[in-house]
């Protein structure tokens, strides 16, 4: 048994905890946090850790940490502890910033769509009650998705019905495979079936689906 294990033994004496196993109950740190202090490894442990064993053996955190490095000052033991802690507290930060900017983000689209939530379930049983119902008076609905999609800079790549030239880089042909005489020629002229999409700096998210006018 090495000089670490044995001290880490006394100060478990010292605290009436007869195993390293009730240490880790104790503590509630894994079986590797206790090897790593047996083997003079603590500076591969992380504050949180070592401030558990410190409160199961109840001593200081600052007496831990100088009792199993020996190398360290108490200055630079203490540190070494605060520079741990402002990283942790960075991390929770952020960590809230992330949450709220999701949270904000969340509560600007549903004020968008806000009419479409409110409407949209209404209108879908009108619809299963009445078949016939004209789909033209469902369409003043949809405009609040379209706000959405407007405000967040998407843009679309032609219009369904369109005729226009044809691009493989923005446009995907609907028939014909890799190496078919199907396949369009770049120029030749289309049909728009579904439209595509990018964003406001021109990058492609879904291209726009066309067809051969025949």
């Amino acid at each position: 048994m090495n000089q670490q294990s044995q001290h880490l033994q006394k100060l478990m004496q010292q605290a009436n905890i007869p195993s390293f196993k009730q240490l880790i109950h104790l503590a509630q740190v894994s079986e590797w946090q206790i090897r790593q202090l047996r083997r003079g490894n603590i500076a591969k442990m992380r504050v949180e850790n070592l401030e558990k064993l410190a409160k199961a053996l109840q001593i200081p955190l600052t007496q831990l940490i100088a009792e199993f490095s020996p190398s360290l000052t108490d200055r630079s033991a203490n540190a070494n502890i605060n520079l741990q802690r402002e990283c942790d507290r960075l991390h929770q930060l952020l960590d809230r910033q992330q949450e709220t900017l999701k949270q904000d983000f969340q509560r600007e689209c549903l004020q968008i769509i806000e009419s479409w939530l409110l409407q949209w379930p209404t209108a879908a049983i009108a619809v299963q009650k009445n078949p016939q119902l004209p789909a033209i008076r469902l369409l003043p609905l949809i405009k609040p998705i379209e706000a959405l999609i407007e405000a967040w800079g998407l843009r679309a790549i032609a219009s369904v019905g369109e005729e226009i030239p044809y691009d493989p880089q923005w446009h995907q042909l609907m028939e014909g495979s890799a190496g078919s005489a199907e396949i369009g020629e770049i120029g030749e002229i289309v049909k728009v079936r579904y439209i595509g999409y990018c964003d406001r700096d021109h990058n492609l998210l879904y291209r726009a689906k066309v067809s051969k006018i025949k």
